[in-house]
């Protein structure tokens, strides 16, 4: 069932509405137009009680800043580009910086902040489609795109996003979601406690500034595994130079057995407080595994205020800086080509 309602107005006098979708049991999930965020997404707990499970905000004005990028489709590409630059054949293509000289998210002005359109509505599959045209030259990349994002609520408690897009001319094309999850429920409190298991043997160590690299590093022996799962608090604060880089887990890894097109489960949380478990499904070759280390009294849904380390991220995505380092898996899309991407989120309790 879908359902829609007004969310509030943009500076341009455009209105915003949010999604409504619900299954049989209850559990719902609700997005907007603006930005295609996610603004809502409530599961059922060991006691049968629903619990909102993302952080955001209540009002539309808030995300008009969403410097957290709570909830948010990112696109064109996603993660971070060395200066703000990269070429394509013998163009160079030059985005802002926007984050210690880098360019974090394809910059200020991303998808998250753009009225996305509603292509499709299926109310019996719980399904709709957002899309837009991402002009040439927008945020800085070449060719014209045509960008959508599907989001369907399954009967099993599953939320599925699917990106697809094609382009005029060759272009970088690398979405993620950018949602803060904590399975506890949004305003709870810290998510140290919180186990979580990555399917991935190495990740992309970083410079100072978060830039890749260019290399994979095993994670055994580091407080980089999370093969065997454990809770994200327990080596938070290791002394490792890598989590003091970024002030805590802000790193991608490298899933294992990665097949391109093919969906695989690449990680798992769980929430001791509420029995909720969250396994991650993709096709795409990496994560990024953020713990919230910069979220700084955000005044979120509910009244609640959201501190550091509130609620964690798992952005799937091809590794930061891949458009300047071959090595890597690349996020450029030829002209014509068409863009693919799904990432499943699947609740339960235990």
């Amino acid at each position: 069932m879908i359902s829609v309602r007004t969310f509030g107005e943009l500076p341009s006098g455009e209105k915003a509405c949010i999604y409504h979708l619900e299954n049989k049991s209850g559990a719902y999930a609700e997005v907007t137009d603006y930005g295609c965020i996610l603004v809502k997404l409530c599961v059922p707990d060991r006691d049968g009680r629903l619990v909102d499970v993302v952080l955001g905000y209540d009002e539309l004005d808030k995300y008009f800043v969403n410097g957290c990028y709570f909830g948010a489709v990112i696109g064109r590409n996603g993660n971070r580009v060395e200066s703000g630059r990269f070429f394509i054949g013998d163009r160079e293509i030059v985005l802002a910086q926007n984050e210690n000289g880098n360019n974090l998210h394809s910059g200020p002005e991303g998808y998250e902040k753009k009225l996305w359109s509603v292509e499709e509505q299926r109310g019996e599959e719980n399904r709709i489609t957002f899309g837009r045209l991402s002009p040439d030259g927008e945020q800085g990349f070449p060719g014209n795109f045509r960008v959508s994002v599907t989001y369907v609520l399954t009967e099993e408690n599953q939320l599925k996003l699917t990106y697809a897009g094609v382009c005029d001319e060759d272009t970088a094309a690398n979405l993620t979601n950018h949602s803060y999850f904590n399975l506890s429920g949004e305003g709870s409190g810290q998510i140290l406690d919180q186990q979580l298991t990555i399917l991935a043997s190495r990740y992309t160590p970083v410079r100072s500034d978060s830039i890749p690299l260019g290399e994979a590093a095993a994670v055994k022996g580091t407080p980089m595994d999370f093969t065997e799962g454990k809770a994200i608090g327990r080596d938070i604060e290791a002394d490792f130079e890598q989590l003091k880089f970024t002030g805590g887990f802000d790193h991608n890894f490298v899933v294992d057995g990665y097949e391109e097109g093919v969906m695989k489960k690449i990680a798992c949380a769980y929430s001791p407080a509420t029995g909720i478990q969250m396994e991650v499904s993709s096709e795409r070759p990496c994560v990024q595994f953020y713990a919230g280390n910069s979220i700084k009294e955000e005044a979120g849904k509910n009244g609640h205020i959201y501190r550091k380390r509130d609620g964690f991220c798992l952005e799937t995505q091809v590794e930061p800086n891949a458009l300047n380092v071959p090595a890597f898996h690349s996020p450029v899309l030829k002209k014509g080509e068409q863009y693919h991407s799904a990432t499943t989120y699947s609740f339960s309790v235990k």
